[in-house]
């Protein structure tokens, strides 16, 4: 996906991530495999995911704190708690400390202290709704919510990414938003009564905001403001959709706005949003900006002032007294993700740390915990998957030379960065208070972007990161055709350096390996190996491989996770592509590790079930209904048991370790089975 970096406007991301990574494999004697998650009655012929994790499926159950629970939130948990420590040591001798030291200090008490929250009240949050009460025109309101790009309160968001098809230069592009359900078909489904709970939670929680903002009336007040948010929710478009870069590369002169998009006034938006001459504004889902300009010119103005106030409220609510932290949780914690109860407040402290200082606690950490020879192991292990990738492109069947050409030079041109950026972020311009809780939350945001706003129409800086090192994730960008694996993801659970290579592989090498395969899904493959939106393909090649990527649609829209609900397998389809590619890649590479030695047999399991087995393992993972509801709305990741099954079913590699036959649950059909990369 591409990486936003006003996290606001993060819906889309072409980023297409969710990944991991870590250093070299050596040989060891025991497999690296959980044998206590594992359930002996079910067979991996069956279901390969259960017979990897069916015994801790069984016992787990999902912390009160958590909509989901499994590897990548354990991993993000121990993260967490070594971020603590690192914060908490800044936090005891912030009064006397200077410079970062101080500003994460002073920024993580300020948060954690609730009781000073608690006596504060609303004052804190007053002279903002003033600023609201003080909007008193079209233009004002332009300008209003420019200034407010940092955060949710404007339906119409502005991001700074490379051009698409220039992506040697920063672009102002604007994105869909301004709703407060998670995506549209939340307002918009009327058959699914999971959606009508979580509409009158919202409506409910709307009330709350109303009361907070001085509204008599706060049920009715509710009502307006839900009422433009459905108008809204209208013109976005479907999460499928925004995963065609092509289709959302709309660029626009300032001067060529006020045609495209009537009613709105485009020049006091810029200007309060700190870009006022922009050279061109990428128009990501123009038939939006057009809706909703034309709402923002026809629906009142007095209803526009009072969504902006619940939306500042609902932004700030954290950082607000008990009550409305309270309703804040009962809303996005508890309707929304099924959570019974909010994250710890040092782990919500740490998050805003991180969200305001990222790079700073990420520098003292990766000094703590990414000693160089992690990164040179891991540099290893990247390069091995990307030469057995160039093997597999080399064997497609499908794709005629001419194409492999350059689907070859594009591989060649992968940029790789692991654990840490080479050059930290300033944060000396950003002011941190004492005991200022709301103000640190939104000088945070707005010194971010200014950071970003900076950047426009400037040539890209191609050292720079769109993660922290302590993030648990990766991803990949294909504007800069580059793979990224920060630090904290670079760790056991998904890779033990004492366990045996096909676990190792099976986990962390399938993941490297999707990351890798990012560039070349459905999306990431329409640009070229400098990171330019362009057709590579020739006409036949391209439909070959689309009419591959449908029948992966077709595979995972069979799967329904929820009762009444299946897959979107259109959504989908990068990450399945991914997962189904770095699998392939990963095995391939495994084999060729072990050059012209057979694997150890190691608890009764072959080298290839213990890597498929290590595959499944990594999945491993329970999530509540509600957050899985959300998640189909709008994740490109398939649910975890349908990652683990769903790229397994395609692999020759798995049918032939597990001698899987007609009337295996998991049986495939050789002619049947789906190999894209």
């Amino acid at each position: 996906m591409i990486p936003m970096l006003n996290s606001r406007v993060r819906t889309l991301s072409l980023l297409l991530a969710l990944a991991v990574a870590t250093p070299a494999l050596t040989a060891a004697p025991r497999s690296g495999l959980d044998s206590a998650a594992a359930d002996r009655a079910v067979r991996p012929q069956d279901d390969l995911f259960r017979a990897a994790n069916g015994q801790w499926l069984r016992r787990t159950v999902i912390p009160a704190d958590k909509p989901e629970f499994g590897t990548f939130v354990e991993l993000g948990e121990s993260s967490d708690q070594q971020v603590r420590a690192i914060i908490e040591e800044m936090a005891a001798r912030r009064d006397r400390a200077q410079g970062l030291e101080a500003q994460i200090g002073h920024t993580y008490a300020a948060f954690l202290d609730t009781a000073a929250i608690d006596r504060a009240g609303l004052a804190p949050v007053r002279p903002l709704l003033a600023e609201v009460d003080a909007i008193d025109s079209p233009s004002a309101l332009a300008s209003y919510l420019g200034r407010q790009v940092a955060g949710s309160v404007s339906p119409i968001g502005l991001g700074v990414e490379a051009d698409f098809k220039n992506p040697q230069v920063y672009r102002l592009l604007t994105w869909q938003g301004g709703l407060g359900l998670p995506e549209r078909d939340y307002y918009l489904n009327q058959r699914d009564p999971r959606m009508a709970q979580a509409r009158a939670a919202y409506l409910r929680y709307l009330g709350v905001l109303a009361r907070a903002a001085g509204e008599r009336q706060p049920a009715a007040a509710a009502q307006r403001v839900y009422a433009l948010e459905r108008r809204l929710a209208e013109l976005h478009w479907e999460s499928a959709e925004l995963r065609d870069p092509v289709k959302m590369y709309n660029p626009a002169t300032p001067a060529e706005l006020p045609a495209k998009a009537p009613g709105f006034d485009w020049a006091a938006f810029l200007q309060g949003a700190g870009t006022p001459a922009p050279a061109s504004v990428m128009l990501s889902q123009p038939s939006f900006v057009t809706g909703a300009a034309k709402l923002l010119a026809e629906q009142p103005l007095a209803d526009w002032k009072l969504y902006a106030k619940l939306h500042l409220l609902d932004d700030l609510a954290p950082a607000l007294p008990k009550a409305l932290r309270d309703a804040h949780f009962a809303f996005h914690g508890k309707a929304i993700n099924g959570t019974q109860s909010p994250r710890p407040r040092w782990q919500q402290a740490v998050r805003q740390v991180n969200s305001a200082l990222g790079e700073g606690v990420g520098q003292l950490y990766v000094a703590r915990h990414f000693p160089p020879e992690h990164k040179a192991k891991m540099l290893r292990l990247v390069n091995n998957l990307l030469a057995a990738y160039k093997d597999s492109i080399d064997q497609l069947s499908w794709m005629s030379p001419e194409t492999r050409v350059q689907a070859q030079a594009k591989l060649a041109k992968y940029a790789v960065k692991i654990g840490y950026p080479e050059r930290w972020r300033d944060y000396s311009g950003l002011e941190v208070r004492p005991g200022d809780a709301l103000g640190n939350l939104r000088r945070a945001a707005q010194f971010e972007w200014a950071r970003q706003a900076r950047k426009v129409d400037q040539p890209v800086d191609r050292s720079e990161w769109g993660m922290t090192p302590q993030t648990v994730n990766a991803y990949y960008n294909p504007m800069a055709n580059e793979i990224v694996f920060p630090a904290a993801i670079l760790r056991p659970p998904f890779f033990d350096p004492e366990a045996d290579d096909a676990v190792n592989y099976g986990a962390i090498g399938a993941v490297i390996g999707h990351e890798i395969s990012h560039g070349f899904d459905d999306s990431g493959s329409q640009f070229d190996g400098d990171g330019a939106l362009r057709n590579w393909w020739t006409d036949a090649d391209r439909q070959a491989f689309d009419a591959l990527g449908q029948r992966l649609v077709s595979q995972y829209s069979s799967y329904q996770p929820l009762p009444g609900r299946s897959l979107d397998g259109k959504l989908t389809l990068g990450e399945n592509i991914a997962d189904l590619s770095g699998l392939q890649v990963a095995y391939k590479a495994y084999r060729r590790s072990l050059g012209d030695q057979a694997a150890p047999v190691i608890d009764g399991l072959s080298g290839s079930q213990r890597f498929f087995l290590g595959w499944a393992q990594a999945w491993r993972e329970k999530t509540r209904p509600e957050r899985t509801l959300q998640l189909l709305a709008t994740d490109p990741h398939s649910p975890p048991e349908y990652r683990a099954n769903g790229a397994a079913v395609n692999h020759d590699g798995f049918h032939d370790a597990f001698s899987t036959r007609s009337g295996d649950k998991m049986w495939k059909a050789p002619d049947e089975r789906i190999r894209i990369w």
